[in-house]
């Protein structure tokens, strides 16, 4: 029996699961939060369900690991290294270097530090979370698992924008699309809930979290998807615009003085749910709000959402079914039933009973034309198969 940690980093803290091969069972799991602050935690979670949290110092990522490590020999889940077939890691753009999931070495690991520009929010932390294992477990092999990966299958009329072609030529300029791992998982998923053959399917996956993109998913790959150069483009999200013209951010970097930085920085971190309501990024809060700016925002979040579905049913020349995931699509009945109230047109009846309620399952009427389902997301497993893959 191999065992395999699937690991998704962020700037100040890393989340895990760790597998059992072949069953695909997950053996611990957990988190290391708060890494480099005041009042840091690590978590773990055993099979029988069991769950440690230790209120430590945790200075860095390389700590962090070290915690894990000594955790998982604790309580005797590991008893040495070489029952791991390996470490995966989550890494949101590969660029046009990474076409696939890779055994990671230096070179390779500097490549995913040089590709920060493209995701800054999220490839210097998962890098930097890759260094950490490598320093830590030196021999056990490290694999980068790319969002980007499953977009690689775009078409040039979906990727390109309409720019002076050089600047994709010689800068990379161009869409790479994120969420990858979670929509192959729930697009496989969702197909086989339908009854169809993944590979000869049409489906939307809206991937509705604090980031959140929509994916129009044929014939098993990606077709199309609403996240661009960087996860900042698209649908509203939690703190992230979503689409904006560059001429209106040129007015308000004239008007305020901010930097190009800065501006990029607020569209990342200030707008979205939160600079809509300015109450919250959470829909939970938003939902308990009385505030008018509040269902405003959530308004707004299922009319971007309704937008890209409706062009994607177009692109596709029909759709076979929707199908919602991640945190928010997952378990706000209220964003599903007013996505789906939209829908009608295309034959989507809704079963808004079986919407109450959260759960993989159908939410639309057996005698509905196009489907509508929950899925949960499961990126971690998707993770964990990938290093098995590369390390047979």
């Amino acid at each position: 029996m191999k065992k395999v940690l699937a690991i998704n980093s962020g700037s100040s803290s890393f989340k895990y699961k760790l597998f059992s091969f072949p069953d695909e069972r997950v053996i611990a799991s957990g988190m290391a939060d708060r890494v480099g602050m005041e009042n840091a935690v690590f978590k773990i979670k055993l099979s029988n369900g069991k769950e440690y949290i230790k209120n430590t110092a945790i200075p860095n990522q390389a700590a962090a690991v070290k915690l894990l490590m000594d955790d998982l020999k604790k309580f005797n889940v590991v008893k040495d290294l070489k029952e791991f077939a390996g470490v995966g890691h989550r890494v949101v753009n590969g660029g046009e270097i990474f076409k696939d999931s890779a055994l990671i070495d230096q070179k390779k690991l500097q490549q995913i530090f040089d590709l920060g520009e493209l995701a800054p929010l999220h490839n210097i932390p998962e890098a930097t979370g890759i260094k950490a294992f490598m320093e830590t477990i030196p021999s056990v092999p490290q694999v980068a698992v790319f969002d980007t990966s499953y977009h690689t299958s775009l078409d040039p009329i979906h990727y390109l924008y309409s720019i002076p072609y050089k600047y994709y030529k010689e800068d990379s300029i161009r869409k790479y699309g994120a969420h990858g791992i979670s929509v192959e998982y729930v697009a496989h998923r969702a197909a086989r809930m339908m009854g169809k053959n993944p590979n000869i399917v049409k489906l939307i996956v809206c991937h509705l979290g604090s980031g959140a993109s929509v994916t129009a998913v044929k014939n098993g790959k990606s077709f199309d998807t609403s996240m661009g150069f960087s996860p900042l483009t698209g649908v509203t999200m939690g703190t992230r615009s979503g689409d904006f013209d560059p001429s209106a951010l040129r007015q308000l970097m004239h008007k305020t003085g901010m930097s190009i930085d800065d501006a990029v920085d607020m569209l990342n971190h200030e707008s979205g749910l939160l600079g809509i309501s300015g109450i919250s990024s959470d829909m939970r809060d938003l939902i308990e709000s009385k505030e008018k700016r509040a269902k405003l925002a959530r308004r707004i979040f299922i009319n971007r959402i309704v937008r890209y579905v409706g062009a994607y049913a177009a692109e596709m020349d029909g759709v076979d079914g929707i199908v919602f995931t991640a945190g928010v699509g997952e378990h706000d009945s209220g964003v599903r039933a007013g996505v789906m109230s939209y829908l009608k047109y295309l034959g989507l009846k809704p079963d808004y009973k079986a919407n109450r309620t959260n759960g993989e399952k159908f939410i639309s009427m057996p005698d509905s034309k196009v489907k509508a389902l929950v899925v949960p997301t499961n990126e971690e497993l998707m993770i964990a198969r990938e290093v098995i893959r590369l390390t047979r």
